[in-house]
């Protein structure tokens, strides 16, 4: 075979040759634009401010440790039923398919067609043609300098952050349940106790008024009493409503209409609380789901930022086709054409929208690193934050509970000696009033450390089993 030369001299051998050479350069500098992942850099502290002399620590099924089956039922259902859950795992199955997408970029993509068609001159009549074709094309992008696997990394990064938003919105769930769980049976307790101190108030005016009949003491003595009667009748009917507005809350996170709830709790739990080992790890905060995911989209925006900058570097795009024609549609495929081709786009003849656009990247990464920061620092804080309220609500408890007997003793105290006609209607009544706040301050600061629980829980980065339960349901 004769050799052919170009005009400048070089036969298309050494062409070929020197345009593999080149695409093989290009190829080469590719991964010069991925950039590696540092985590940034922060202080941890070498121990809490306040921690809990007693026990070990154990976050994993925390609500289980209370033995409430009604309680491990509500979680387990509500986990089950949930709108807000339901659409968290919508949300992850939409960002896994956008990663899909990213992913199928590295395929090449292929197209098809068929074409009828007849024409005829206007002008001049006669007869008519016939033409018909088939084609079949194929492109593909070489990824030479990884914006394609930036792309996809951004994606895939992105995908599995909404995974840890997913299971975020169940821990927070979790507590969700467990304090309006708490609240109906504070409230249901209240009521009983309102319901009780209404009883007493009744008695009493009931003994006013035959001592007023008696001559004993005067219409101002029965109006004290009438007006203690008539405000815990108030303040009981405040109580049904936050009921009603609670036990619609219930419902609702249950995925059920206002009104239906499945459980009713009648007392708080007055066992000991899970014990908090004194030396819990700072590291622990790294199965929190919000941390997580905060890096993990700092990983994504550090993708993203190398994607920009490879999108202004040169693309080469390789194509190929097929395809016939013919007058005669079962002749279109009796003599088919091929073809090969090879496209080079250089974006980087646009300077200046480049580094406006590599800066624009850059700032959004070191943007994406300063909220990664103020996460974990607010998740310490978090934690340090619940440990501390831990140990001011338990001595809390340890004065309100003397506080509440020294009440319970005054009003007794103050019972006999009204009867005994030694001090005014007045005293017994405010004796009486000392002894409700008291035993409202026990009840909402039992309440308080059970809320106390669940924020240490979700501070420490929640339950473990529940995020294996999701794993199976995704």
């Amino acid at each position: 075979m004769p050799t052919i030369r170009t005009a400048y001299g070089t036969t298309a051998s050494e062409r070929r040759a020197l345009l593999a050479l080149a695409i093989g350069t290009l190829c080469a500098c590719g991964p010069a634009v991925r950039t590696p992942y540092v985590r940034p850099d922060v202080t941890l502290p070498v121990a809490w401010q306040a921690t809990a002399p007693d026990g070990a620590v154990t976050v994993d099924a925390w609500w289980r440790r209370f033995d409430d089956a009604a309680l491990d039922a509500a979680i387990d259902a509500v986990l089950a039923r949930n709108n807000d859950l339901a659409a968290a795992t919508i949300r992850v199955r939409r960002a896994q398919l956008q990663a899909d997408l990213a992913r199928n970029q590295f395929v090449p993509a292929v197209s098809a067609g068929v074409n009828s068609g007849i024409s005829r001159s206007l002008d001049h009549g006669g007869p008519s043609s016939r033409s018909n074709s088939a084609s079949l094309s194929v492109s593909y992008e070489v990824d030479l300098w990884g914006r394609l696997g930036s792309e996809r990394d951004a994606a895939v990064w992105e995908a599995l952050a909404t995974e840890q938003d997913r299971e975020a919105t169940a821990i927070a769930l979790v507590g969700t349940t467990a304090r309006l769980y708490w609240e109906l049976a504070y409230l249901n307790q209240r009521l009983a106790a309102s319901r009780m101190s209404i009883e007493v108030a009744r008695r009493t005016l009931d003994f006013v008024r035959v001592q007023y009949r008696a001559g004993a003491v005067s219409a101002l003595e029965v109006s004290d009493a009438e007006q203690n009667l008539a405000s815990q009748e108030a303040s009981d009917a405040s109580l049904q409503q936050q009921r009603i507005e609670t036990r619609n809350a219930w419902a609702i996170l249950f995925d059920g209409p206002p009104g239906e709830i499945g459980v009713d709790p009648q007392d708080l739990p007055d066992g000991e609380l899970p014990a908090i080992d004194a030396g819990l790890p700072a590291d622990l905060l790294a199965r929190r789901p919000d941390l997580r995911a905060a890096e993990l989209r700092l990983r994504a925006s550090l993708a993203n930022a190398d994607a920009t900058r490879a999108s202004y570097y040169p693309r080469l795009t390789l194509t190929g086709s097929a395809g016939g024609s013919s007058v005669s549609l079962g002749d279109v495929l009796a003599n088919p054409v091929g073809s090969l081709g090879a496209g080079l786009a250089l974006p980087f003849l646009q300077f200046n929208q480049m580094r406006l656009s590599t800066q624009v990247s850059e700032s959004q990464y070191a943007e994406a690193v300063v909220g990664f920061r103020q996460t974990l620092y607010q998740a310490l804080a978090d934690v340090d934050n619940a440990l501390a309220a831990r140990l001011t609500q338990a001595e809390r408890a340890r004065l309100l509970e003397a506080s509440l007997v020294a009440a319970l003793k005054s009003e007794r105290l103050y019972e006999v000696r009204y009867k005994a006609g030694a001090v005014a209607l007045r005293a017994w009544l405010d004796a009486q009033e000392r002894r409700r706040a008291a035993e409202i301050a026990l009840a909402e600061n039992r309440l308080a450390r059970l809320d106390n629980q669940v924020s240490i829980y979700q501070a420490l980065g929640g339950d473990a089993t529940i995020a294996e339960r999701l794993a199976g349901e995704g």
